[in-house]
């Protein structure tokens, strides 16, 4: 997932579902506008004397946890429904959180900013574009021995293979989000668009097999309509699905995840990437692809056509957020497991943190507490969703809750959404169980030496992917030019270290 990609491959937004479309990788359905200035105000706790709990104890004060992670822009009721989860936490554990919300189009920037800066937080969404370099710059806090110690059953619940999967130099330095932790890519259309044209999802298996139903529905629908909309997030959401890139978050390098010799190689070069750029460019250039796609930030709901990291039951969220009546959906992809993907969802605590045990402890709570779970991926119970069965199935009633659920906790505590199917759960661990392996996993390259190749490439990177992966360059004229300025950044270098690395770690 390249959210592995930014911003996750994967796609958008408000609610559960909406946001494994990157999703891990989000792909597409961001918001535009910055939500982190409607967040509630910073109420982090000054520190005090503690006891052996951690709890403060010279004025009865509980401790307010920072936690910055990404989504949708706030709505009116955003401060009522936190408070509402503070008073449920405070009580359980003695502890409340700030939660601060970085809009999907200003997460990257915005997150660098803190890390860089050395901005004040306790807890962090962050993922495989950002976690090893994080890491790396010092910014979270080992949590190998603490991640036991403090919370034991957190520890538990989460499979060995996935906390493996999280380590940076054989250490711990983030809670995994336990969901789809294996990546499955789906193409979704609009049900409508499926019938009115005769779409015949079942013979779609690659992207030149989409260009037909595209430009039946363009030439049907009109100069003004796109089939595909894109925003500069992703692109096409998952394009690079087939290269596993070490958790580099720099999807130029990678190595094909089927390759038994695990050779490192600059992706955007290969046959098979290029015939797929080469694609996008000409939708782009015959209008499928909307003109503004390499700067548009927020996705236009009801798309007719968008590509997401899923599982099944994902299309009764997303008929309720994007406001269509009828999603098809079909496998393109996976599942598949790599180091990447397990990383597309993480939450890291600060290096700098005074309440670290305090910031395991609410993960702890969010992971295995159902009430808690379902109000972080919901919003406030009675206005933005009801409970239908118990916990275990919520009916939603708005879809106005910014915050992104794959980003938070398990899914395997989470309520389904009425009208998904009821073993839905269990559908995904089952696609976990049945996940081939990228012929990588459990690498992870080490960038401690190779720290400022990394940057310089993906910023010169960051220069050219919205136009390339939204078709709005040339990719035969574009790649020979990305790639020599990414080799005057250091892509070389970057590439012989990790070869070293792999065929050491294999070896």
């Amino acid at each position: 997932m390249k959210r592995t990609k930014k911003k996750w491959l994967a796609m958008s937004a408000v609610a559960l579902l909406t946001t494994a479309l990157a999703g891990c990788g989000n792909s597409n359905s961001n918001s535009n506008s910055d939500s982190s200035t409607n967040a509630p105000s910073n109420t982090n706790a000054t520190a005090s004397t503690q006891t052996e709990t951690n709890k403060p104890v010279d004025s009865g004060d509980v401790p307010t946890l920072v936690w910055w992670t990404i989504g949708g822009q706030t709505p009116a009721n955003f401060d009522k429904a936190i408070a509402a989860m503070n008073e449920y936490t405070a009580e359980k554990i003695g502890v409340k959180v700030d939660i601060k919300v970085a809009s999907w189009g200003d997460w990257d920037t915005k997150i660098n900013t803190i890390v860089n800066t050395g901005e004040p937080f306790d807890i962090m969404f962050t993922n495989n574009s950002k976690y090893s370099q994080q890491v790396t710059l010092g910014a979270f806090a080992d949590l190998t021995d603490l991640v036991q110690s403090e919370s034991p059953d957190l520890y538990k619940l989460i499979p060995q293979k996935v906390w493996d999967g999280t380590k940076i130099g054989g250490k711990i330095y983030s809670v995994p989000t336990y969901k789809d932790s294996s990546l499955t890519q789906y193409w979704v259309f609009d049900d409508k668009y499926v019938q009115k044209y005769g779409i015949d999802t079942a013979g779609i298996k690659t992207l030149k097999d989409l260009d037909k139903p595209f430009h039946d529905m363009k030439e049907g629908e009109g100069k003004s309509f796109y089939p595909l909309s894109l925003t500069q997030g992703d692109g096409f959401n998952g394009f690079f699905n087939g290269y596993d890139d070490m958790t580099l978050g720099l999807p130029p390098i990678g190595v094909k995840v089927d390759d038994a010799s695990r050779k490192v190689v600059s992706v955007l070069e290969q046959p098979d990437v290029m015939e797929g750029l080469k694609q996008l460019h000409q939708w782009y250039q015959d209008g499928i692809i909307n003109p503004d796609a390499p700067t548009k930030t927020e996705a236009d709901k009801g798309r007719p056509f968008f590509a997401a990291q899923a599982f099944p039951g994902a299309e009764a969220s997303w008929q309720i957020t994007e406001g269509v009546e009828k999603y098809t959906m079909f496998q393109i992809f996976g599942p598949i497991y790599t180091t990447s993907t397990i990383q597309g969802s993480l939450n890291a605590i600060s290096a700098n943190s005074k309440y670290k045990n305090e910031a395991l402890k609410y993960l702890q709570l969010v992971n295995t507490d159902p009430k808690l779970r379902n109000m972080l991926a919901f919003g406030e119970l009675g206005v933005d969703y009801d409970n239908v069965d118990g916990e275990k199935v919520i009916e939603r009633k708005s879809d106005t809750w910014p915050l992104a659920a794959y980003t938070q906790g398990t899914f395997f505590d989470l309520a389904v959404t009425k009208g998904a199917p009821v073993d839905q759960w269990d559908q995904v661990r089952k696609l976990n169980d049945q996940a081939t392996s990228s012929t990588n996993l459990g690498f992870a390259l080490d960038i401690s030496k190779l720290s400022t190749e990394v940057a310089n490439t993906k910023a010169v990177w960051d220069k050219y992917r919205y136009e390339l992966l939204t078709g709005a360059s040339d990719p035969e004229r574009m790649v020979p030019k990305i790639v020599a300025e990414l080799k005057a950044a250091g892509m070389d270098t970057i590439m012989k270290a990790a070869q070293e690395q792999v065929d050491t770690y294999f070896k």
